[in-house]
């Protein structure tokens, strides 16, 4: 049976929830984030980006390049609210789909062409979502996953594109190689130094020598360069909440040790909260006493990944759970109420500097191991005890699933 995947993505979505609350950003160059000139830029609309504004610039750059710009502070609380809104029109719409972004979805039609054909139940869909959300989406359709996201981003703003099976190579052929997913900056360098600048090139080169070339990268971009995707929708699951806990063989009253020990947990599930594109509004701690009394302090929070305000809460909560002076058992920290969005949401908040360091560190722990790189403070931890965290080479942290 011929494949049938569309693919919708929310065009500028902060900017347009934005635009919905006030009307007056309508048709002007708006950047939403942090406000200062050390923040960076998390979306920007299309007025803007006419002016070479783009995401993740620091803002000081983009107040140059367009200095009638509009600069506001964001809403993640806002937007994850609005991507609920779009997720359960899609939900109610399909019988599969993949929610790969706070903003982006994956649609398996494959079968529904006996109705209406895909592509009607596509813009039918689209047409749905614009008219209950309010918001503007652009689709793609296609065989597969990797031409229908090419698709989609040919088709904005607002738009539709489908490609017919069979004409996947010629659709790909004279696009920039950049349109590839996963080819980013440094990949992107690489190919033009080989110069590789069209995916027509691609599509010419041997599948071998690319793969000696770049290895199993190249590979992969020889492959969607190709038009080839074998890869499925994954039904959608939203992770409830992420947690960790550490029972120790012989109970302790070391405070500066217990501190370490939670400092160390919390940076380690926020890294895996970025590593899978998530980020949490609510932060717990747990405490078992040697009486195996235990007690739990919460605190709701702006939706973030980042490990500076997540362990400034954890260690908040700790002191004032821990208030016996007895000796402690257990220690457990937990993120919840997870939802999809990336670093790019703390962009609010954090500098260029902060950005880029939190980017830095993580493509150290990708490549060599989630306990690459931590801070001084738990360094101590592997020291007490028994370890049920990930980063101490214990099981992985907890994760309680839903359907939504």
């Amino acid at each position: 049976m011929e494949k049938n995947i569309a693919h919708m993505d929310l065009d500028s979505f902060f900017v347009s929830v934005e635009r919905l609350r006030n009307s007056s950003f309508e048709g002007i160059p708006l950047i939403i984030g942090g406000t200062g000139d050390r923040g960076v830029v998390a979306s920007c609309s299309y007025e803007a980006r006419a002016f070479g504004v783009r995401s993740a610039m620091p803002v000081k750059m983009a107040r140059q390049l367009c200095p009638g710009a509009v600069i506001i502070r964001g809403d993640s609380q806002l937007y994850s609210h609005y991507s609920h809104v779009v997720t359960d029109i899609i939900a109610d719409s399909v019988p599969l789909y993949e929610k790969s972004s706070i903003d982006e979805f994956y649609l398996d039609l494959t079968g529904m062409d006996r109705f209406f054909g895909c592509w009607q139940i596509a813009l039918n869909l689209k047409d749905r979502i614009q008219k209950e959300s309010g918001l503007p989406i652009s689709f793609g359709l296609s065989a597969n996953k990797t031409v229908s996201k090419i698709a989609t981003d040919e088709a904005k703003p607002a738009g539709q594109k489908h490609v017919l099976y069979g004409t996947e190579k010629p659709f790909l052929a004279p696009l920039s190689v950049q349109k590839i997913p996963g080819v980013g900056n440094e990949t992107y360098k690489t190919l033009r130094g080989l110069g590789i600048k069209l995916i027509h090139t691609v599509q010419q080169m041997p599948l071998e020598l690319m793969e000696k070339t770049l290895g199993k990268p190249g590979k992969d971009i020889w492959k969607k360069g190709n038009g080839i995707d074998n890869s499925p929708v994954v039904p959608y699951q939203e992770r409830k909440s992420l947690s960790t806990e550490r029972t120790f063989e012989k109970d302790t009253i070391d405070v500066p040790r217990l501190e370490s020990i939670l400092v160390a947990m919390a940076e380690n599930l926020a890294y895996q909260l970025r590593k899978g594109n998530k980020v949490c509004a609510c932060v717990a701690v747990k405490i078992r006493y040697s009486d195996f009394n235990t007690h739990t302090q919460q605190i709701r929070i702006p939706y973030t990944s980042a490990d500076h305000v997540l362990i400034r809460h954890v260690k908040e909560l700790f002191r004032k759970l821990y208030n016996r002076r007895l000796l402690v058992r257990l220690v457990g920290v937990r993120y919840s109420e997870l939802v999809t969005g990336s670093l790019q949401m703390n962009m609010f908040e954090d500098s260029e500097e902060m950005v880029n360091l939190y980017q830095a560190m993580d493509r150290i722990r990708n490549r060599y191991g989630d306990s690459a790189v931590k801070r001084a403070i738990g360094m101590g931890a592997k020291t007490i005890g028994r370890s049920d965290n990930p980063f101490d080479g214990g099981p992985p942290p907890l994760l309680a699933n839903r359907r939504s």
